[in-house]
């Protein structure tokens, strides 16, 4: 489990990362057009995860981007922590895919989430930017280290060493 130490920072810092982009886009254009606590009418009936990703919107479109960033992202970190000898063995492809699977899920849940946060906070007339971000930022860390941590489990369960 020692090598989960190495591992966390990044995928914390990536999902982190992404979601604060994210609430900041959807703040930026509540602000840029309507009054603290107008939402759009989209927003305001029942919430369903599929519009953080699916419609017509910038915000949709950047969600899908930012998401297409994990992969190669990860990919680019865990190569350079094996380049850096932050880890003793090249990882495993069941680590590289149980890391990667992990990564994606929390930044799925993380974009779905700022989608509801900030225009729930915004109806409440709460300065998204300010209440959003540190929230998101934490609830990806706790997210993240979990995830992280099911990853090693799987990985000692199955006998693999993974990267460890």
């Amino acid at each position: 489990m020692a090598g989960i130490i190495v591992y966390a920072p990044v995928i914390n810092g990536i999902g982190g990362n992404l979601v604060s982009i994210q609430s900041s886009r959807i703040s930026t254009g509540l602000h840029k057009k309507y009054p603290s606590g107008e939402v759009p009418d989209d927003r305001t009936g029942c919430y369903s995860p599929c519009l953080a990703f699916f419609g017509s919107g910038p915000n949709h479109r950047s969600a899908q981007v930012l998401l297409s960033l994990v992969i190669p992202g990860q990919l680019i970190f865990l190569f350079s922590i094996h380049v850096l000898k932050g880890a003793y063995t090249l990882p495993s492809p069941l680590f590289t895919f149980l890391f990667i699977s992990a990564s994606v899920i929390q930044v799925v849940a993380l974009l779905v989430i700022a989608e509801y946060m900030v225009h729930c906070l915004w109806r409440k007339q709460k300065d998204p930017d300010s209440y959003s971000i540190p929230y998101l930022t934490a609830l990806g860390d706790l997210l993240g280290t979990g995830l992280l941590a099911l990853v090693f489990v799987i990985l000692w369960c199955s006998g693999n060493p993974g990267s460890t």
